[in-house]
């Protein structure tokens, strides 16, 4: 696989980027309750709360664009709750990201281009080689649907919430279903990596394919 000792966590950048989206979540929360359920400072605590995660993370060299969007989705969130009058609508710009993530996932599985690969080959610096070998695409595809699964997941969660204006337990959900869900997402996708990947296989550092062109 990667090198002894390294996972998929580790090669994505662990599950912190997960603890800091809840970050906005848990300010709104706290916001809209210490106001008296007053929606725009709740609104006004999840944007300076979403603003100093991303100051965060430009000061740590994250990727910017990663950042803007994150950003982008709690101010959108909070423009949503603050037109509707409805505190829970927070919530549902990241019912419609989820949604979105599920099916472009599953997409990116049918066409051959798992996502799981996209990004664990763009992190690896191998472009599209990891593609030319079938092993590693199939062992991507298997591991791509633990991430469609775990979208899913919480729209089962997210959804019915939504509809009740449950603000608190959308809030708790969120957090719930952010970093340790992720956590044990990539867990998960590791395993099924290397159970999927034959035993022979050099690992996802070296597709069978680049290692026959470096071999010549």
């Amino acid at each position: 696989m990667a090198r002894e000792g390294e996972s998929l966590r580790e090669l994505l950048g662990g599950w912190q980027p997960a603890v800091e989206t809840a970050v906005p979540v848990v300010a709104f929360a706290a916001g809209w309750l210490a106001g008296g359920r007053s929606i725009p400072l709740g609104a006004g605590v999840a944007v300076l709360g979403g603003a100093g995660v991303a100051a965060w993370r430009i000061a740590a060299g994250r990727r910017p664009i990663g950042t803007v969007f994150s950003l982008l989705v709690v101010c959108v969130g909070a423009l949503v709750a603050l037109r509707t009058g409805r505190a829970e609508d927070f919530f549902a710009v990241r019912v419609l990201t989820n949604a979105a993530s599920a099916l472009a996932w599953a997409a990116s599985i049918l066409v051959r281009w798992p996502l799981l690969g996209v990004v664990v080959g763009t992190v690896l610096g191998q472009r599209r080689r990891w593609r030319a070998d079938p092993d590693l695409l199939r062992a991507y595809q298997r591991a791509s649907w633990v991430w469609v699964l775990q979208y899913v997941a919480r729209l089962l969660v997210f959804v019915p919430l939504w509809w009740a204006g449950k603000v608190l337990w959308l809030a708790a959900a969120q957090t719930v279903l952010t970093w340790p869900l992720v956590a044990a997402c990539l867990a998960l996708s590791w395993w099924v990596l290397r159970r999927a990947l034959p035993a022979d296989h050099p690992g996802l550092r070296h597709p069978r394919a680049l290692q026959a062109a470096e071999s010549h």
